[in-house]
């Protein structure tokens, strides 16, 4: 197994590379010779649009009533959920 404090004390003493030179002046050039992506007003509008209509049919949709399917206690007598039930198949 490589030592990694020697392998990175050799890395640290070896010379920079040569290509390496301006690499960071290069770079924010390519940066700020990028042109931003703007969404125009349509695309604001239009999902304000859709947030509003989802909104108002969300809440013109009556909500059905909660209700459990089945009481679900693990540890009652007679329960799909119980251990005996689920590794036998039977209660």
């Amino acid at each position: 197994m490589n030592d990694l404090d020697a392998m990175l004390t050799k890395l640290a003493a070896a010379p920079v590379p040569a290509g390496f030179d301006g690499m960071e002046a290069r770079v924010l050039a390519r940066i700020a010779a990028r042109p931003m992506a703007s969404a125009g007003m349509g695309l604001g509008a239009t999902t304000i649009a859709v947030a509003l209509v989802m909104g108002i049919l969300s809440a013109g949709v009556p909500a059905r009533q909660a209700s459990a399917m089945s009481p679900l206690s693990p540890l009652g007598p007679v329960s799909p959920l119980a251990p005996s039930t689920l590794l036998l198949g039977e209660p």
